[in-house]
């Protein structure tokens, strides 16, 4: 396979919440990064639809509680778009059924505001590179959700996986992006996709997220201090 040059063209972020200090506060941390530029700013649901039309970000970063349009409502909006923008929900409120939502609705990573910094640099790398990010702290509230589900119904197996399907998915696991999984396995990036696709299949698993949290709980991969998944 020929190597390829690394994409360093920024992540492009819009930045969605109804303070203005927050949003300020997102950015500076977010200028740490050369590789990250903030394009627009948003107080509310609406314009955050109306300036990821205009503006095509890589990554919407949303707040849950805002006036006019929630960030719940708006991540549901956002996919019934013709877009394939990466979303984080970044929030006071870790409450479960929060965290459950906003994956249901299609969010690709979760973030507290009491996080560290770094959490919010990882996240926003990892999306904008089309994986999946929920930073250590509410990864591990997910975790023990779905364990305490898996406690009244069969445990979901990878015995149904093909060897190449459980590669892809360890790598899935980490955080890494299609293109990423086909570099380090050695495939072409369609190929990876319909794995990807047949992995959420057969887990059952609604999302990238779901499938990374099943592959970490059956021990595919072991835990690191780190995001998990990435």
């Amino acid at each position: 396979m020929e190597e390829t040059t690394p994409n360093l063209r920024p992540v492009r972020v819009l930045v969605v919440d109804d303070e203005a200090m927050v949003r300020a506060g997102v950015r500076a941390i977010l200028a740490r990064d050369p590789h990250v530029d903030v394009v627009a700013e948003a107080g509310d649901g609406h314009e955050a639809l109306a300036l990821t039309r205009r503006h095509r970000p890589d990554v919407v970063l949303l707040d849950i509680q805002m006036p006019g349009l929630d960030g719940l409502t708006a991540v549901a909006r956002l996919r019934r778009e013709p877009t394939t923008v990466g979303v984080i929900m970044l929030t006071t409120f870790g409450q479960d059924e929060y965290i459950t939502r906003a994956l249901e609705e299609g969010a690709d990573g979760f973030l507290l505001k009491a996080d560290d910094p770094r959490e919010l640099l990882n996240g926003v790398r990892a999306v904008g590179a089309g994986g999946a990010y929920l930073s250590p702290r509410v990864a591990g509230r997910v975790i023990a959700g779905m364990r305490a589900h898996r406690t009244a119904h069969p445990h979901r197996s990878l015995d149904r996986l093909t060897p190449r399907e459980r590669d892809v998915l360890a790598a899935l696991a980490t955080g890494l992006s299609n293109a990423e999984i086909a570099d380090r396995l050695h495939l072409v990036e369609g190929t990876v996709k319909a794995h990807v696709s047949a992995v959420l299949t057969k887990l059952g698993a609604r999302n990238r997220v779901e499938a990374a949290v099943a592959a970490h709980e059956a021990g595919l991969i072991p835990p690191h201090p780190g995001g998990t998944p990435r």
